[in-house]
C-alpha cells in the first residue's frame, strides 16, 4: 500500500510541477513606437515556435522607458528580462557589466550581415550586447505637393537656409499648415537628439577636448537662436510638448509641410494606413551650413538581456527571433516590404523587393553612412556619439538642458538664459564627476 501511494504522491508531484517548469515568462520592456507595437501583435508567431515561453510587454513612452530600465538595471531590480535600450546605453552597460553578451545567437543568425555601423555602436570588444531591432538616422521629410505648388525645389543635401526660407514660405496657419515640425519636448533622448545633431551643423559641440561645456559659444547661440525662431514664425503651436510620436501624428495629418527626423518615420509618413500625406512625401539628407557636417544622427533600438537574468536562453531566442532575416520577411508577409525594421541589415539594402517598395531606402543607407559617432562634430571633441555624448552622466545633463531649451521655445525663459543655464548645470556636473577641476 505504502508502495501504491508513495508511486501516486509522485506522480502527483510531477503532474503539479510540469506546467511550472514547462512555463518561462519573459518580461519585455519595450518603446511606444511604430515598429515596436507591431512586434507585439506579432508575438503569437515567436510562441507558437517556442511553446514553453510566454511574453508579458511592458510599453513606455521614451522618456519613461529610459528611466524605469535605467533604474531597474543599476538597482538590479530584475522586472525586466529584455530591455530595449539604444546605442547611447549599449557601450556604457557593458563596461559595467549590467548587460549578457549575445555570444549564443544561431548560426542562420548571420551576425555578419548587420550593417556595420549598426554593429559597431552595440559591441564592445568585438561582442555584441545587444541586437539592433532597427537601426536610423535623420532625414528631411516634406510634402511634394506643397513645395511644387509654391515652385520650390527640395535639394538632396539642403542647406539651413534653404530650409528656413522653405518653411517661412509654406507656413499657412488660417489653413493649419506649418512650415516645419520639430522635436520640442524636453529629455535627452527627444528633443537633445534633434538639437545635439542640429548644433553639429552649425559648429557646435557639447565639450572642448578638455571635457570643458561650450554652450557659451557663438555656435550653439546660432544655432539655438535659429531653431525658437524658425518654430515660433514657422511650427506648430504647443511645439514644446511635442516629440517623435506627436510629429509624426500631425506629419500624417497633413499638418506639416517639412520635418526633420528619424529615418525610421519614413515608412510611417508613406503609409495610406497611417498617413493623409502618403503620396506626397518626398526625401532628402538632413540639412547642413556648409562646414561638412549634416544635422543627422545615429541610433539603432536594441534589445538586450540584463546581467543577473534568470531566463537567459529564453530571453536570447526572444531576441533572435525579433531581429533575423525571418522576421523582417514575416512582417513584409504581413504587412508589405516598406514596413519591416530598416536600418539593421546589408541583405535588406539589397533585396529588390525592399528597394521597389520603399522609395526613402537609399536615403536612409546615406544618411546613416553619413553619421560620424567617431567625428560628430566640426571641431575635435573627446567624446563618441552624435546626439550624445557616451558618458554615464551625459542622461541627467542631457534632460537638464533639454528642460533649459524646451523653456527657451515655449517662451517661459530667453535663449541667453537658457544656455548660461545650461552652461552653468552642465559644469556642476561636470566638477562633481571630476571631468573638470
Amino acid at each position: 500500500m505504502k508502495h501504491v501511494l508513495g508511486a501516486l504522491l509522485g506522480a502527483t508531484a510531477l503532474i503539479v510541477s510540469a506546467p511550472a517548469l514547462a512555463q518561462t515568462t519573459l518580461t519585455i520592456a519595450t518603446v511606444n513606437n511604430g515598429d515596436m507595437i507591431r512586434m507585439q501583435g506579432l508575438t503569437s508567431d515567436f510562441t507558437a515556435k517556442n511553446p514553453g515561453i510566454e511574453v508579458k510587454w511592458v510599453t513606455l513612452e521614451e522618456n519613461v522607458l529610459r528611466q524605469r530600465v535605467t533604474t531597474d538595471i543599476a538597482t538590479k531590480g530584475g522586472q525586466f528580462d529584455v530591455l530595449t535600450i539604444g546605442t547611447y546605453e549599449v557601450p556604457i552597460w557593458a563596461k559595467k557589466d549590467w548587460l549578457v553578451p549575445l555570444t549564443n545567437l544561431p548560426s542562420d543568425y548571420d551576425v555578419g550581415d548587420l550593417l556595420p555601423k549598426i554593429r559597431d555602436a552595440v559591441s564592445v570588444n568585438g561582442k555584441l550586447y545587444a541586437a539592433p531591432f532597427y537601426g536610423e538616422s535623420s532625414m528631411l521629410m516634406y510634402r511634394t505637393d506643397l513645395f511644387q505648388k509654391a515652385g520650390l525645389t527640395v535639394p538632396e543635401r539642403p542647406t539651413w537656409d534653404f530650409v528656413i526660407d522653405a518653411a517661412k514660405k509654406l507656413t499657412d496657419k488660417s489653413a493649419g499648415i506649418y512650415g516645419i515640425c520639430l522635436r520640442g519636448k524636453a529629455g535627452w533622448g527627444e528633443n537633445m537628439a534633434f538639437l545635439t545633431a542640429m548644433a553639429n551643423s552649425f559648429g557646435a559641440r557639447w565639450f572642448d577636448e578638455k571635457w570643458e561645456p561650450q554652450f557659451n559659444s557663438p555656435e550653439w547661440k546660432k544655432a539655438l537662436t535659429t531653431y525658437v525662431d524658425l518654430m515660433k514664425e514657422a511650427g506648430p503651436p504647443g511645439a514644446s510638448s511635442n516629440g517623435f510620436n506627436e510629429n509624426l501624428a500631425l506629419f500624417n495629418a497633413g499638418k506639416c509641410a517639412m520635418w526633420i527626423d528619424a529615418t525610421v518615420a519614413a515608412s510611417f509618413v508613406t503609409n495610406p494606413k497611417d498617413s493623409k500625406v502618403a503620396d506626397h512625401v518626398g526625401f532628402a539628407m538632413a540639412p547642413n551650413t556648409g562646414l561638412g557636417k549634416n544635422a543627422n544622427w545615429l541610433w539603432a533600438w536594441s534589445l538586450a538581456i540584463p546581467a543577473g537574468s534568470k531566463k537567459v536562453d529564453a530571453a536570447e531566442k526572444f531576441i533572435a527571433w525579433a531581429t533575423s532575416k525571418d522576421y523582417t520577411k514575416l512582417v513584409a508577409s504581413k504587412e508589405g516590404w516598406a514596413n519591416v525594421p530598416p536600418g539593421t541589415r546589408t541583405s535588406l539594402y539589397e533585396n529588390p523587393d525592399y528597394l521597389k517598395a520603399a522609395p526613402f531606402a537609399k536615403l536612409t543607407l546615406a544618411s546613416i553612412d553619413a553619421a560620424d559617432p567617431n567625428k560628430p562634430t566640426v571641431k575635435p571633441v573627446p567624446y563618441v556619439g552624435v546626439q550624445y555624448a557616451a558618458i554615464p552622466e551625459f542622461q541627467g545633463i542631457g534632460t537638464t538642458v533639454g528642460q533649459q531649451f524646451s523653456a527657451a521655445l515655449s517662451g517661459s525663459t530667453t535663449v541667453e538664459q537658457a544656455l548660461a543655464n545650461a552652461q552653468s548645470a552642465t559644469e556642476r556636473e561636470m566638477k562633481r564627476a571630476r571631468y573638470i577641476k
